[in-house]
């Protein structure tokens, strides 16, 4: 192999090469006439290696995560050409099954060599990979690789550097961290950052439906200017108007300015434009009955052209998406852990939070319902739901801020309560017991603290056996356990 030819006629087919993307591509196919390798070039984009220029291989990587990236994320393959592109080092494999970081791309490969593309500067910008199934001279090779990335790091930066980050690609991004984001805040979060990154312009906001009205999505981090006085300006309004911006942008579909002086917004969108706004997107977010709208804008006069709308549609749409699973997982949850009949956090819960008793300071009241067995005799189960619902509701309604309420059987109810004193336990539970009074009803209570180095289990037996002491007083009774 005449490795000073190879280095000749890449270098000065580079020459001619009129954008950083072909400079690439012309690289890998001169590269190709030389040898049989398989051989690719990926730039950085953000935070990924994007394949640019390949040949050789039955399939390629289109992205690679960086090697920082797959260490922050464990659940994703490291690969040779991250670890390179990291520590701007070259990497010789003799034995890509050795290496765990090998992605395969045909499965004959035994060979792969890998350099980094830097900028004059020596900052990497991007990996040169070549890899072969036959024997080959790595040292020779690592030696014309070198030099041939060196030349082509510096043609890209000539022609302008390493091609941005296509808009179609900061989409797809910023989807995956909607996807992955585990509450309704990071998502918004997310969605409103992609919003700002995709479309190019300053400010977004989010109009969402609920079941008190419309309302203004929590704001993400510290706003910018425009965003801040958008926000307020909408708050000032109030729901009244996010509730006619919600319904323009669903019954009429997504909106834009042409960015053109001279021409006045329509009534909707005046607190828009009190707040600075020059350029709107508005885009219509779920469904028209439960959906909402997204707003970005700028206050530079701007064209956003259609594609920059499809691009928000989309967004919108994979927003809503993720937002609607994690509601159905929210309710999922709740209904895990809820008594579908009074909505009261039932044993699971109620097991968790006794763990964390903490001794002399959480009070266990255990509740009976009085003659509840002969109400369902009596009148049927369906009355008998009917009086548990009711008194579920009036018991909360008598516990203070931060007790818990739980339904651990049929008639059965266990609160935990953070108390001073075990006197104090005692007035909370005959306020409960007053409270089952104005239902029509009496209730049983058994109180106990947990001792020192006593299981929460050990403490509700002792607050049942209190519960069975009122009973056998006559009922509608507290008794505290002893001490």
């Amino acid at each position: 192999m005449d490795h000073e030819r190879v280095a000749r006629d890449v270098t000065v087919r580079l020459s001619t090469a009129s954008t950083a993307l072909e400079a690439c591509q012309t690289a890998v196919t001169e590269l190709a006439r030389h040898t049989p390798a398989t051989i690719s070039v990926l730039l950085a984009a953000h935070d990924r290696l994007r394949c640019v220029a390949a040949t050789g291989a039955w399939q390629v990587f289109a992205t690679v995560p960086h090697h920082e990236a797959g260490a922050a994320h464990p659940e994703r393959r490291r690969s040779i050409v991250g670890r390179v592109y990291a520590s701007g080092e070259p990497a010789t494999v003799a034995d890509v099954t050795a290496d765990p970081d090998y992605l395969p791309v045909r499965p004959d490969v035994t060979t792969e060599l890998c350099v980094p593309v830097l900028d004059p500067a020596g900052r990497p910008i991007g990996v040169l990979d070549l890899q072969w199934s036959k024997p080959v001279e790595l040292a020779r090779w690592q030696e014309t690789a070198a030099q041939l990335a060196g030349g082509l790091g510096a043609r890209i930066v000539a022609l302008g550097g390493p091609p941005a980050e296509s808009r179609s690609e900061k989409l797809l991004r910023h989807a995956a961290a909607m996807t992955a984001a585990p509450t309704d805040w990071d998502l918004m979060a997310a969605a409103l950052t992609a919003a700002r990154d995709v479309s190019g312009l300053a400010a977004a906001v989010l109009l969402l439906a609920g079941r008190r009205g419309p309302r203004l999505g929590d704001p993400t981090g510290t706003p910018g200017e425009l965003e801040a006085r958008l926000r307020a300006e909408l708050a000032e309004a109030g729901p009244a108007a996010f509730g006619r911006l919600i319904a323009r942008a669903h019954r009429h579909g997504a909106a834009y300015t042409l960015g053109e002086a001279g021409h006045p917004p329509t009534e909707d969108y005046q607190p828009l434009a009190r707040a600075g706004a020059r350029t709107l997107v508005a885009v219509p977010v779920g469904p028209a009955d439960g959906g909402g709208v997204l707003l970005v804008a700028d206050e530079r006069l701007l064209r956003p052209d259609p594609t920059t709308v499809n691009l928000m549609e989309l967004l919108a749409g994979q927003a809503w998406t993720c937002l609607d699973r994690l509601r159905t997982l929210d309710r999922l949850r709740e209904q895990a852990s809820s008594d579908p009949l009074t909505g009261l956090r039932h044993t699971g819960p109620f097991g968790q939070r006794i763990a964390t008793a903490t001794p002399g300071r959480t009070a266990l009241l255990a509740i009976d319902v009085d003659g509840f067995k002969k109400v369902n005799d009596t009148y049927g189960h369906q009355a008998g739901d009917r009086l548990l619902v009711g008194l579920a509701r009036a018991l909360e309604g008598a516990l203070r801020q931060g007790d818990e309420l739980y339904r651990t059987g049929g008639d059965e109810f266990v609160a935990v309560i953070e108390v001073n004193r075990p006197e104090e336990a005692v007035r909370i539970a005959e306020r409960l017991a007053e409270a089952a009074r104005r239902t029509g009803r009496t209730i049983s209570v058994g109180v106990a603290l947990p001792r020192p180095g006593e299981s929460p289990q050990r403490t509700l037996h002792r607050a049942d056996q209190a519960l069975y002491a009122a009973k056998r007083h006559g009922r509608d009774a507290v008794h505290l356990a002893a001490a």
